[in-house]
């Protein structure tokens, strides 16, 4: 797949849409996050496309947010402020998504004057200026996010994003690693796949498997897994193995260019005549201005 940008997400990353356009992306915000649209080994499906690939649910962040304070015995001032801080949070996270960045760093610079501490405001702050392309602003967001909050799994997703995403994907890892450690984070498998998309661009094509294997033991639809074990195992030679990941991945997802564009690729290999023709015309018909279209016309399969 053609490189493609991804929007990250803070609790729920990864919302399934529909097809598959890119793995992973795979970050974390405060509303659903997006997969990481640059890489052809980092795709998902198109009911992911805007899920920009590795963010945490900021919609119900407020309720977190007072549910917190509860527990924890908060003074009442300090769980006021948080709470209106929240607020503005969710609005950020809102235009975040919708694109509109302006008003996104407005609401998250209210935010944080209402609540200077508010890490999750700081990690939000990362992911908007990682989408402008300030690296360094972004690179700030999140280390300022990280000292107010060091065992948050989704800043840590965040962050390890967005060193894969800036050309330092062996020094993400160990921040997907760190975002496992807490046993109740509630989506293991999106750590888990990233670092495999960030092992794949590092080269180590063995650690990649190993981490999209865990992934999809831990969430058997993760289609960003399936997406490239199906191409791991193509590139070994894997084509029963190949073909059982493609195979679950266009039945339990709607299709997009790429999925069918990796099916034809399987089913090729392994002489399913049928299932080639079928699969082409049917990519033909639904995406016929697409890139996978055009090498499926050039016969450019890349064997």
């Amino acid at each position: 797949m053609p490189a493609r940008r991804s929007r990250p997400g803070v609790a729920g990353a990864l919302a399934l849409l529909g097809a598959l356009a890119m793995l992973a992306a795979c970050t974390t915000t405060v509303d659903a996050p997006k997969p990481a649209r640059d890489s052809p080994e980092a795709r998902a499906p198109a009911s992911e496309r805007d899920s920009r690939e590795p963010r945490r649910d900021n919609r119900n962040i407020a309720e977190e947010s007072r549910q917190a304070d509860s527990i924890a015995g908060a003074p009442r001032a300090e769980s006021d402020a948080r709470r209106r801080a929240a607020i503005r949070l969710e609005l950020a996270a809102g235009f975040y998504q919708q694109g509109n960045y302006q008003q996104s760093l407005e609401e998250i610079r209210q935010a944080l004057s209402i609540d200077p501490g508010y890490a999750q405001a700081f990690g939000l702050l990362g992911l908007v200026y990682m989408d402008l392309g300030e690296r360094s602003r972004a690179e700030e967001g999140f280390q300022r996010a990280l000292r107010l909050a060091p065992d948050d799994s989704e800043i840590l997703n965040n962050y390890g994003w967005f060193l894969c995403q800036t050309d330092r994907p062996k020094e993400s890892i160990p921040q997907f690693m760190a975002a496992l450690k807490n046993p109740l984070y509630p989506t293991p498998s999106r750590p888990l796949h990233n670092a495999g998309i960030c092992s794949r661009r590092a080269g180590d094509d063995a650690a990649a498997e190993s981490y999209f294997l865990r992934s999809f033991q831990l969430d058997p639809k993760n289609p960003v897994a399936m997406y490239n074990l199906a191409e791991l195992s193509l590139k070994r030679g894997n084509v029963e193995r190949a073909r059982f990941y493609s195979q679950r991945l266009t039945t339990l997802y709607a299709p997009s260019a790429e999925t069918l564009w990796l099916a034809i690729r399987v089913d090729r290999k392994a002489g399913d005549r049928d299932s080639v023709a079928s699969l082409s015309s049917q990519l033909r018909r639904q995406f016929p201005a697409s890139q996978e279209a055009n090498l499926l016309q050039r016969g450019a399969f890349g064997d």
